[in-house]
């Protein structure tokens, strides 16, 4: 009846615990040729970041591209270098980023145990084989990928998760200055995943006192970085998107979600901007977030792009309904066990033609 709920078990939090992750790894170090993968964003490339990572002989440094949201295939080909790099699996692997670098350390820990290709294990409760040790250090705030039991992946037939407690990482480093000089645009639409994970949970079917208690917290947070001026809005929003991750995973987000699935399948949008798309044409199942959402938009100066799907073929479009109402467990937490009979494939089409 109720899931027996994993957590990270180890959490690092505060200005300057960067400078800590040397402690942490060596406490895995042990028996001979123990090394680790750095999974870094490949933005960081010979930049400062880069050069403070606790590098040892022997180690692995592997920089990861993320113009593109991670494939099922590039998954493999990582794991593939990996294992050419050294036949023996590293002790731990550690990512270094925003979502898409978390999830691609966490698809790789979980490949390097188990075999076959990452496609395979896109859905609930796939993986056979615990993980490599991970390690999570975000240098965004907002998508929650650090404490999620999810590797967002897009596979040859759909956009789907890992979703396994496997998935979970080990132990998160939250250090707020590593969100010192993000591009306020990647700022602004990696927090408002975060936002919207509040607002779907908070108002989902599936809501409960645990998720409530979380995804409050988290809005609260959200509304003090997005409306007000705060000096210390990094230590907030790195909070708001460790809550805001608790948040969904005792219960679900819902339609946003769902549909900037198929934004991102089809069209390649990142997964932050497609929730921010997606979001601004809910004001009928989400009208006090999106009333709210546009007012944060206002005060940073932020403009969405539209007519995105204005020339798309017929197929393209369906084959974004279909990704979109393939994901049940949103539909049912957004609008309940008759949510076929509400969000219908035309009602559906009829909201991406808006985009």
């Amino acid at each position: 009846m109720y899931r027996n709920f994993s957590i990270v078990p180890k959490i690092m939090f505060g200005r300057g615990a960067f400078n800590q992750i040397a402690d942490i790894l060596n406490e895995r170090r042990i028996g001979e040729g123990a090394y680790m993968v750095f999974v870094i964003d490949d933005v960081f490339t010979d930049a400062p970041l880069e050069a403070r990572l606790p590098l040892e002989n022997g180690d692995m440094l592997l920089r990861v591209n993320v113009e593109d949201e991670p494939k099922t295939k590039y998954i493999d080909e990582l794991v593939e270098k990996i294992r050419a790099f050294n036949p023996k699996k590293p002790v731990g692997v550690i990512g270094i980023g925003g979502g898409s670098a978390m999830d691609i350390a966490k698809a790789v820990s979980l490949m390097l145990n188990n075999p076959g290709s990452s496609a395979d294990y896109q859905g609930w409760d796939l993986i056979k084989n615990p993980a490599v040790y991970h390690m999570a250090i975000p240098t965004l705030a907002g998508t929650g990928a650090e404490i999620s039991r999810t590797a967002i992946l897009t596979g040859p037939e759909k956009k789907l998760g890992i979703n396994s407690d496997y998935t979970l990482f080990d132990q998160i480093v939250l250090d707020p200055e590593l969100l010192v000089g993000v591009p306020k645009d990647q700022w602004f639409y990696t927090g408002m995943d975060c936002y919207i994970h509040d607002v779907e949970s908070l108002q989902g079917t599936f809501i409960n006192e645990f998720s409530r208690a979380y995804g409050e917290k988290s809005l609260e947070l959200c509304r003090e970085v997005f409306l007000g001026e705060h000096e210390d809005k990094d230590d907030k929003l790195m909070m708001a998107s460790y809550f805001g991750g608790m948040s969904i995973a005792y219960s679900q987000v819902g339609a946003c979600h769902a549909l900037s699935y198929g934004l991102s399948y089809v069209l390649g949008i990142h997964h932050g901007i497609g929730c921010c798309i997606t979001f601004d044409y809910l004001e009928d199942i989400y009208p006090e977030g999106v009333a709210e959402f546009r007012r944060m938009m206002e005060k940073h100066d932020i403009t969405l792009p539209r007519n995105l799907t204005k020339n798309m073929s017929e197929g393209d479009l369906e084959k974004m309904v279909t990704t979109a109402l393939g994901l049940v467990p949103l539909w049912e937490n957004c609008l309940g066990p008759d949510w076929r009979n509400i969000m219908t494939r035309e009602r559906t089409l009829e909201l991406y033609k808006r985009m």
